[in-house]
């Protein structure tokens, strides 16, 4: 299990190979009385676009650090095992990548509750719609599970938060003082 996980972080092919299956199996699921060529060829399209955001980002957060991907890979491997490298190259690249990922959830948290806001008022709109028009099962279960989700990227982020921090802070111990 742990190659296959190992793999998964290294390789986009890898995500294709898991991601292709998911996402035609969501089509079929949301549009079965389309052709499966249609779920398919939907599947595919999607695949490449949530592909192609991933190799986007890899690239950019490798130029940030200073590394490839798969070195960005390895990093985020030790970063969520809390390992601290040994190495100075590595440590500074830990350093950057810290620092990057860091950056970047301070600026999506400006946006944070602006989301939280709006899923919350799909989640009650569709309630009171439900409830007005005597259906209110269907609507209660998807205001549960977008309680369910929204809890769980914030439970997500501050795990995430959390580990950054660590990481910097365990980096910044290991430093010489001037």
């Amino acid at each position: 299990m742990r190659s296959v996980k190992r793999w998964l972080d290294h390789s986009l092919t890898a995500q294709a190979f898991l991601i292709f299956p998911v996402l035609v199996g969501l089509a079929a699921l949301f549009r079965p009385n389309e052709h499966p060529v249609y779920w398919g060829v939907q599947g595919g399209l999607l695949s490449a676009v949530t592909l192609t955001v991933l190799a986007v980002q890899r690239r950019k957060t490798g130029r940030a650090v200073g590394t490839d991907a798969r070195g960005i890979a390895e990093l985020q491997r030790k970063l969520r095992r809390r390992e601290v490298p040994r190495e100075p190259e590595e440590r500074a690249a830990m350093r950057r990548l810290v620092a990057e990922q860091l950056g970047q959830m301070e600026r999506g948290a400006r946006w944070l509750p602006y989301w939280l806001g709006v899923m919350g008022l799909i989640a009650v709109g569709l309630l009171v719609l439900g409830v007005a028009s005597g259906s209110w099962a269907p609507p209660l279960a998807f205001a549960v599970g977008v309680f369910a989700f929204c809890s769980w990227i914030l439970w997500m982020r501050r795990r995430a938060l959390d580990r950054f921090r660590f990481m910097r802070s365990a980096l910044r111990q290991g430093e010489p003082v001037s």
